[in-house]
């Protein structure tokens, strides 16, 4: 069988997918991969167990009986640089998106390249200290100056994974265009700042999202030249991969919430500007995969579900695993409301703090996602990743939005399959066929 595999590298979980040519899922493998410390001992991702595992896993894909493998292609989260030397080897960690920005250095950055407010709005990126990748290789020149003259170039961790296999080192604008502070949007191009440091020489060349390239490189040498009939695409941002089965599919204006660590609503019919109001309440820009800016929200449900769902099942004495396990219960939520702001006191079920949780967050997710949806004429609302599965937040968001037809997007999984779909024409005579399953949860 013709297959197409895809890593969805996320945070959390490794996934490998194989799609077949009508992009049907026909393999589904999970990994946990431990994480590593930095020099300041900040969590980080472990660069040696993540390229372990990739070679691992295509190692044993190239000798199987049942699979062609005849094309690899990657989405990963953002924010995030792999920095290698001359020799093609990462020379510093991962850091995490997440770990503390000096503050001095980062209101120096500011005062020099023409202040928050205005900088943030040419960029499209609001002032996130290391979530702005481009911040960490600003911190790396000016902290570790001599790290950053070993740096050959600084690859975004798709690019990294796509690297791996081609031994070419390229950009990609879905990453580039992810709140990195990078993209000057109004000018398409890199910011004045980009040059005026000096980051420019260490960025790899930009080369459309859909490209492909010969495999066999640098892992592929590990395997006896079985990788050189194999196609490599350029890898993509998580949240711009996810976009494309839908671009793809629907004309009508919609909105997509990508939910997983992040909960994302994007909305590619709004291009309007970036205002300072909108920055200020963590609203962004995206990049679709034609280099079109996507208006975007975010919001950090996912982890906080998770670090609340730990703490319930704690003081319940329940399985974390037991949230997805509840049904979702209209009297419950009835007599939640009733109780007014005190919902959360004197809760007697795990059940019922659980349904709370949820409502908590929706109110939050209503919120975020109205920011993006202003006078676009969208009337359809797709949600993909994790929250999609979950019953309790589908019919509580098909309730925020009765004017809208909401829908879960069940598999194959939107990221993964955009990532595959972006290099379709390289690898798949056939064509793309009814790639997206809907459950609709709109009120009746």
């Amino acid at each position: 069988m013709n297959v197409i595999a895809v890593f969805d590298v996320g945070k959390t979980n490794k996934k490998l997918f194989l799609f077949d040519e009508w992009y049907r899922i026909v393999s589904e493998q999970s990994e946990h991969l431990p994480t590593a410390v930095d020099e300041d001992a900040d969590e980080c991702e472990d660069l040696v167990a993540l390229t372990k595992w990739v070679r691992g896993s295509l190692a044993q894909l190239m000798t199987s009986r049942d699979y062609h493998v005849r094309a690899v292609n990657f989405s990963a989260y953002g924010a995030s640089l792999v920095h290698i030397g001359a020799d093609g080897k990462p020379v510093a960690p991962l850091y995490n998106y997440l770990k503390a920005y000096p503050e001095a250095l980062k209101r120096r950055f500011y005062e020099r390249y023409g202040g928050e407010i205005t900088f943030s709005m040419l960029t499209a990126s609001p002032v996130l200290g290391s979530l702005n990748s481009g911040m960490q290789l600003y911190r790396i020149k000016y902290e570790q100056p001599e790290l950053f003259a070993r740096i050959r170039y600084s690859l975004h961790l798709p690019q990294y994974l796509s690297y791996l296999l081609t031994g070419r080192a390229v950009s990609d604008i879905t990453s580039i265009g992810c709140h990195t502070n990078l993209w000057n949007f109004p000018q398409h191009n890199y910011h004045e700042w980009v040059y005026r440091e000096g980051l420019i020489e260490k960025l790899a060349p930009i080369v459309p999202s859909w490209t492909a390239m010969n495999a066999g490189g640098v892992l592929g040498g590990d395997m006896g030249g079985t990788m050189g009939e194999v196609l490599a695409g350029v890898g993509l941002h998580d949240s711009s991969a996810a976009m494309i089965p839908y671009l793809q599919s629907f004309q009508e204006p919609w909105v997509l919430i990508s939910t997983g660590t992040w909960c994302i609503t994007l909305n590619p019919f709004n291009d309007s500007p970036l205002t300072a109001a909108e920055l200020a309440q963590d609203c962004l820009c995206y990049m679709s995969y034609r280099g079109r800016p996507v208006k975007a929200s975010r919001l950090f449900a996912g982890y906080e579900h998770e670090q609340q769902v730990r703490r319930l099942a704690n003081q319940f004495q329940r399985s974390p695993a037991a949230a997805t396990a509840v049904r979702f219960d209209w009297e419950i939520v009835a007599a939640l409301r009733g109780r007014g702001e005190n919902g959360a006191a004197g809760l007697e079920r795990f059940e019922q703090a659980y349904h709370w949780l949820l409502m908590d967050i929706m109110d939050q997710q209503v919120r975020s996602t109205k920011l993006v949806l202003q006078d676009t004429g969208v009337r359809r609302i797709f949600v993909d990743g994790g929250f999609g599965k979950n019953e309790v937040y589908m019919h509580l968001l098909a309730e925020a939005f009765p004017g809208m037809e909401v829908f879960a997007a069940s598999i194959p999984q939107a990221t993964a399959l955009g990532a595959a779909l972006v290099i379709h024409e390289e690898w798949n005579r056939g064509g793309a066929g009814d790639v997206i399953e809907l459950k609709n949860y709109s009120p009746a």
